[in-house]
């Protein structure tokens, strides 16, 4: 199980909450995975609401998950996805490219969650979160044609890169300097988000 991958779980309770359980909490609804080192068979995890606001961190036994979507899987869904919102429209439209490209890819955010278990998390003016895991450092050609993924879509796109190691956002590497990498042990500003693994 890696970061932004999606999890249902066997029981309700399997997920622990930080703090107390809240309202909104849907049993049904997948996790997602989270970068926070932990014990083994610990995942840790967040639990997401109907709204923006609705958010809760916490932890569930891998042994509790009954199954795991990855944004990978997510991503061949994408072709069909279904729905006339511009984050939906810009995934379709992007779907293609993306493939063509030859990386692991996958629609994340709440563009993922939405298509992994179809609750209307999603809004007109919702962004198109998109994850691409990267493990080596990509050519020049590559970065240039992600970064073009972003022109004349009809909302904005986030696109999320993933080394295996930590995460990052594209834009910020695009523009040079050091980059800010998510990691299970926290964030760190690093030069080349590949040798700082």
């Amino acid at each position: 199980m890696a970061p932004h991958d999606l999890l249902f779980v066997h029981r309700p309770d399997a997920f622990a909450c930080d703090g107390t359980r809240p309202d909104w909490l849907d049993p049904a609804a997948p996790l997602v995975v989270r970068r926070e080192a932990t014990a083994p068979g610990i995942v840790p995890a967040g639990a997401r609401g109907l709204q923006r606001n609705e958010r809760c961190k916490g932890y569930v036994a891998s042994s509790a998950v009954a199954a795991v979507v990855t944004p990978r899987k997510l991503a061949a869904r994408a072709h069909a996805a279904d729905g006339d919102l511009p984050c939906i429209a810009a995934l379709r439209a992007l779907a293609p490219r993306l493939d063509a490209l030859d990386v692991d890819w996958g629609p994340a955010g709440g563009t993922g969650y939405w298509l992994a278990c179809g609750l209307p998390v999603l809004r007109a003016t919702s962004d198109l979160d998109l994850l691409v895991r990267l493990p080596r450092k990509p050519a020049p050609a590559l970065v240039a044609a992600l970064c073009t993924l972003q022109d004349g879509q009809p909302c904005r796109i986030d696109i999320q890169v993933d080394t295996g190691a930590g995460g990052f956002a594209l834009a910020e590497y695009v523009r040079g300097g050091r980059v800010l990498l998510k990691t299970s042990d926290g964030p760190r500003l690093v030069a080349d988000p590949w040798e700082a693994a």
